[in-house]
């Protein structure tokens, strides 16, 4: 049982768990050096993720989130030879994200604001923390969400500084590919009801 869990006592809000097999998150790195020139900037996909979403019937008191990702599932989804593409991944996993010491990275969010757009649709602003890379920072984030029936699905994207959270810029490709310090996150996250308890 995660925290969140532990922190919804009310019957009356919905919960729900996020289906990674229908959700889609990515981080896309922006290149500088040799390869920016080509346009190359590596997109960056999750594979392994977790979590629930919280909501209150057609209000948005009580609604929050809580989103679990293995640091070590970050995979390139571009097309590329085998060789840059298994030094862009050593890279990431070992001296970017280091992921033997922080193989989470967790986002939770009890605060939540904004308004119903339509029924069972809402433009909403999440006021969470990230923790990434062994930082807990506050980081906002704005999401538009859709409910129907058991299934509630949110989308949209965010932009991180790497440096914010401890993260030293390296290079690939044998110094071909550095990467710029800001990256962008985008999600779409599908989550089904679950039954009450």
């Amino acid at each position: 049982m995660n925290a969140l869990n532990r922190e919804l006592p009310n019957p009356a809000i919905f919960r729900y768990s996020i289906d990674a097999g229908l959700s889609r998150l990515t981080v896309r790195a922006f290149a500088a050096g040799l390869l920016s020139m080509l346009g190359h900037n590596p997109t960056i996909g999750v594979r392994s993720f977790e979590g629930d979403v919280h909501l209150a019937g057609e209000s948005l008191a009580g609604a929050g989130l809580y989103l679990n990702v293995n640091a070590a599932s970050l995979m390139v989804e571009d097309q590329m030879n085998d060789r840059d593409r298994r030094e862009i991944e050593f890279q990431m996993r070992g001296p970017v994200l280091e992921v033997r010491r922080f193989p989470s990275i967790v986002y939770h969010c009890s605060s939540v604001s904004g308004h119903q757009t339509a029924p069972g649709q809402f433009a909403v602003s999440l006021n969470g923390e990230l923790t990434l890379h062994g930082v807990t920072r506050a980081q906002p984030l704005d999401a538009r969400v859709n409910v129907a029936g058991d299934l509630l699905q949110a989308s949209g994207e965010l932009t991180l500084r790497q440096s914010d959270y401890g993260i030293k810029l390296v290079s690939a490709a044998a110094g071909t590919l550095r990467v710029k310090d800001e990256v962008k996150v985008a999600f779409d996250i599908a989550a089904r009801k679950r039954k009450q308890d």
